[in-house]
């Protein structure tokens, strides 16, 4: 495995003991059923019904987004280079009744570790800023979906993450970063993790790659699928220093801002049948 991805493994297994413990996973309402999916009210829209139906989840972490899925009726895989968090949510499955498969792959090897095609190929939330390789991965999500099946993505936009994140106010956009996709990751020292900002992670590193919604787009193209459609959002799923939070939970500028940002994406694309 490619060093920096190597590493990028060793942050999520530690960022999976923290974050399965975090308030910001609430893995207790979770269990109890309290909040029983945990997916966003326009991702079940824009899905679409999947009772029944075949579901891989790319980048699962430790599977709480892939049991909800379950929990609507999917049959679902999911797949994770972490073993720590494919462990978590083998155990976790387990421990509430709910069937479901996951395998321990980095997301390029993928296709030599896991056979079949299914109807819905899923990933969402903060992943494809950790793979170096946008056309590859393009590669590797058309290989696993069906033909008559679909893939969908709910991303932050692009453009949301050229600004500067960190220590900065409200409302304060300071370019700082690429938009376009570039050989040589960014790299950061990390404090805590983003669902426990407090938590210890001495010595661990992140590396991150940036790419345009262009090459996101045009890539799921050359491998073959077809866009149904492209939506963007003025929100984003998660804290972000230069938004504010709104009555629905939601991130966005602050009122009043001038102008507009796109700060989320969703896309869904089909594979024809030949």
């Amino acid at each position: 495995m490619d060093p920096a991805l190597r590493a990028n493994r060793d942050l999520w297994d530690a960022w999976t003991k923290i974050n399965f413990g975090s308030a910001f996973y609430d893995v207790a309402s979770f269990r109890n059923g309290e909040r029983s999916i945990r997916l966003a009210d326009y991702e079940l829209a824009e899905v679409g019904p999947v009772e029944g139906k075949t579901l891989l989840h790319l980048q699962c972490h430790f599977g709480l987004d892939s049991l909800s899925w379950a929990r609507v009726g999917a049959i679902v895989t999911g797949a994770d280079f972490s073993p720590e968090g494919v462990a978590t949510a083998r155990a976790l499955a387990a421990e509430l009744g709910i069937p479901a498969t996951f395998v321990i792959a980095n997301l390029y090897d993928l296709p030599a570790e896991l056979d079949g095609q299914f109807d819905v190929v899923y990933t969402s939330n903060g992943v494809l800023g950790w793979l170096p390789d946008i056309a590859g991965w393009a590669r590797v999500v058309a290989h696993f979906v069906k033909p008559g099946g679909f893939f969908y993505v709910t991303e932050i936009h692009p453009v949301a993450q050229v600004f500067e994140n960190e220590d900065v106010q409200p409302g304060e956009l300071r370019l700082t970063y690429p938009y376009w996709s570039h050989r040589e990751p960014l790299t950061f020292e990390v404090h805590g993790s983003y669902a426990d900002p407090s938590a210890p992670t001495d010595g661990l590193v992140e590396h991150g790659w940036d790419h345009s919604l262009g090459e996101i787009v045009s890539a799921l193209i050359l491998a073959g699928l077809r866009i149904e459609f492209l939506h963007e959002f003025d929100f984003a799923n998660w804290p972000i220093d230069f938004l504010v939070q709104g009555a629905d939970g939601r991130w966005r500028l602050p009122p009043g801002t001038a102008g507009q940002l796109p700060l989320f994406f969703s896309l869904k694309a089909s594979k024809p049948v030949a």
